[in-house]
């Protein structure tokens, strides 16, 4: 691994709680949504990562760092309420909430924020390092 291949694994670790951010802000604004169908309901998205290893065996692979595979919903239950009065109310009354669950994405909202601001250290600290290897010649 080549010294510089700090900075794209930090780089990809910070793009990676990026968009693991947006997704907990997404699923953080639509909590108190309903629906009258379960269907049609939100659910709770989440990011699926995946660690990419370079093969030096295979230097024409992608790089070292993290990958998205993409984004799956929650097959949490949605809660259905009586609210015959309500707008959205299906024919039988009944409304259905969204399956997010406020703790966990605030949890979430935690983990990545953190996580992306050690990626910022991992970047200062090697940029730092790099610096003071250039100024050994003085």
């Amino acid at each position: 691994m080549a010294l510089l291949d700090v900075f794209d694994i930090a780089g990809s670790g910070m793009s990676a709680q990026s968009m693991r951010l947006n997704l907990t802000s997404s699923n953080i604004a639509n909590a108190n949504t309903v629906s009258g169908n379960k269907e049609d309901a939100y659910s709770a998205r989440h990011a699926v990562f995946s660690a990419m290893l370079k093969d030096r065996f295979a230097p024409t692979e992608q790089g070292v760092g993290v990958e998205m595979l993409g984004v799956v919903e929650s097959d949490a239950e949605h809660i259905m309420r009586y609210e015959p009065n309500h707008p959205m109310a299906n024919e039988e009354g009944y409304v259905f909430d969204s399956n997010v669950d406020i703790a966990e994405e605030m949890a979430n909202m935690i983990s990545s924020s953190r996580s992306y601001q050690n990626n910022i250290e991992v970047l200062n600290t090697s940029k730092e390092m790099l610096l003071r290897t250039l100024r050994l010649g003085e």
